[in-house]
């Protein structure tokens, strides 16, 4: 199984190593003036393919050597790595007054929204009045509760469970 596979294998690898090596010719000319002419302003209107040519060209330029190539091919090649373009565009006019209003905006709808809740809700719970709460430490103390430090502990000085107001009548 192994030799049968040596000589399938055999054929192929003499015709790899038969065929001649094709060596990359680069073609390293100036870019046209009036293409990297106001490339600031014009590259975000550039159609997409218009923009990867010149890309392409211009990283084609920069293999060879730096000091080859013109100030205005420096400066598109800077712009176009680095430059305030895409992700790295500046914000529009206003957009921190819009982002402040929308959360303002926000934060006074859910400050409606919870107005409306309490106002349609029941009053306080029975259990959220002194004499309730009171009740609960005499029960609490009776059962001796927590007896190291809390309620139940020889000379605590707490509150206990007490926490609101007396109940209305």
């Amino acid at each position: 199984m192994l030799r049968t596979s040596l000589i399938r294998a055999a054929p192929r690898a003499s015709i790899v190593r038969s065929l001649p090596a094709v060596q990359q010719q680069r073609q390293a000319h100036a870019i046209s003036s009036p293409t990297l002419a106001n490339i600031e302003k014009r590259w975000e209107g550039m159609p997409p393919q218009e923009q990867a040519d010149l890309w392409m060209a211009l990283r084609d330029r920069m293999k060879v050597n730096w000091g080859e190539l013109t100030v205005q091919e420096k400066k598109a090649a800077y712009y176009i790595a680095f430059g305030a373009h895409g992700p790295r565009a500046l914000p529009p006019p206003g957009e921190g007054w819009k982002v402040a209003g929308y959360t303002a905006l926000g934060v006074a709808v859910s400050f409606a929204l919870f107005v409306a809740i309490r106002m349609g809700a029941k009053g306080t719970p029975g259990t959220m009045n002194k004499e309730y709460q009171e009740a609960t430490n005499e029960y609490l103390k009776n059962q001796n509760s927590d007896p190291i430090s809390g309620i139940s502990s020889e000379g605590y000085k707490g509150k206990g469970m007490v926490q609101s107001a007396p109940k209305k009548a």
